[in-house]
């Protein structure tokens, strides 16, 4: 495959692609680092479901809509089939996965689970991921669809082809699925249909979104989530025709600000409207927004909540005490130069406990697990908590698949891998 240059001298041409291949650097530093010894469980990862649309497009029960799909995606392709936004992910080609997998070939099979699979094995195998929690992509635009059917239509098949085709036979595969978030009732009816399937440890909002996280509507999922013991999940994304947004030039600025804006506004109104305290068991995690906008919405609603209490009568703590007890993905972690600001973050947000390591592969902004394990103000159980240990706790993983002497108890498996410390 070539990928042009705007001068042709730095012409690309990627022959025979491989995902064991193009990672054999991340594979070397698993190696120097022992890191096969280690429990990585990684919370937010990312396959396109693009690659299959057509049969998810044939598990869509509105037979019009179905049609309608299966046309659309002949003759327009699979962006015009959702909705799909201008983005600079693969930087003009530059990130050479975004296409090339396509064409994966030397033992790939053929069936679309198959195939979908064992590309997720070869970057698992290669970051030295023992588990995967597996999201779409291009659906997570869908919260912007201008029609609520067809979010609820896709979501809906999606959910199926994962728990029919992927799932079952790959024990190292789960996901949170994805709720139509624009429509309560469906929202309610995939958690009821869906939870206790194999593979689901729990379901996924796309923060891109303008629906409320407080209105009423959704209370009896919440409900029905806490009693189950399945975590929520608001996975970031970015609108860059956002009328905000839509101020940034340049695509850096609109990942930047996108990715944290959603979610930061879901956390600032889960919190004041006091859900933490009507529904104190439910787990909840904040994906792919990086880790510096906690302190900030911590302080900045700790500091009005102390001078208007009185607009978060629910609240009988400080709103920075409940965000210290949600959940975090890592991804995409600031590596800034002020290693204190990291550290004083990681203690604010009890990182400990409640951050979950995540590596949003394939993407470009992707996080090794070294990203944790090479932290100097970290101990080594930090480091394997947050690598794998909070999320088997949160999702009641078994992982004896992978390490079968640890068996299914959280302690013995901690104990297993204190006596293999590297």
């Amino acid at each position: 495959m070539l990928f042009n240059s705007s001068n042709p001298t730095y012409d690309m041409n990627v022959e025979n692609y491989n995902t064991s291949v193009h990672l054999a650097n991340a594979r070397k530093q698993a190696d120097s680092r022992g890191l096969d010894k280690v429990l990585i469980v990684d919370v937010d990862a990312h396959h396109y479901e693009t690659d299959n649309l057509v049969p998810i497009i044939e598990r869509i029960d509105d037979p019009a809509l179905r049609q309608v799909a299966l046309n659309t995606y002949k003759y327009k392709g699979a962006n015009a089939v959702l909705f799909d936004q201008p983005g600079f992910q693969d930087m003009g080609g530059r990130v050479t996965r975004y296409l090339t997998r396509k064409g994966e070939g030397d033992g790939i099979g053929g069936s679309a689970g198959q195939r979908e699979a064992e590309q997720a094995h070869r970057w698992m195998d290669a970051l030295s991921v023992d588990y995967a929690c597996l999201f779409p992509t291009p659906m997570l635009f869908l919260g912007l669809h201008p029609q609520v059917h067809v979010e609820v239509m896709m979501a809906r098949a999606y959910n199926r082809w994962m728990t029919e085709v992927v799932l079952p036979d790959n024990p190292r595969l789960v996901s949170m699925l994805y709720l139509p978030f624009n429509d309560p009732e469906e929202t309610y009816r995939m958690v009821k249909e869906c939870a206790g399937k194999r593979g689901v440890v729990g379901f996924m909002v796309v923060s891109t979104r303008y629906k409320p996280v407080h209105d009423n509507a959704y209370m009896k999922t919440y409900a029905l989530l806490e009693e189950l013991g399945l975590p929520i999940s608001f996975h970031a994304s970015y609108h860059w025709n956002d009328q905000l947004v839509s101020l940034c030039n340049r695509f850096i600025a609109a990942h930047a600000l996108g990715f944290t804006f959603f979610n930061a506004v879901h956390c600032a109104n889960w919190i004041v409207n006091g859900l933490p305290e009507r529904f104190p068991k439910l787990k909840v995690i904040w994906i792919e927004s990086g880790l510096a906008w906690v302190p900030w919405l911590m302080q900045r609603l700790d500091n009005d909540f102390r001078m208007r209490t009185s607009e978060a009568p629910s609240l009988k703590r400080l709103p920075s005490d409940y965000m210290r007890e949600m959940f975090y993905t890592s991804q995409p972690m600031e590596m800034v130069n002020n290693h204190e600001a990291l550290e004083l973050t990681f203690k604010m947000i009890n990182a400990e406990t409640q951050l979950l390591y995540s590596s949003d592969y394939p993407h470009w902004d992707m996080d090794l697990p070294s990203t944790i394990w090479d932290l100097p103000f970290l101990g080594e159980r930090a480091k394997r908590n947050i690598l794998g240990l909070n999320a088997k706790r949160i999702f009641k993983l078994d992982v004896s698949h992978r390490f079968p002497e640890a068996g299914r108890s959280g302690e013995s498996l901690a104990n297993a891998f204190d006596q293999e410390v590297v």
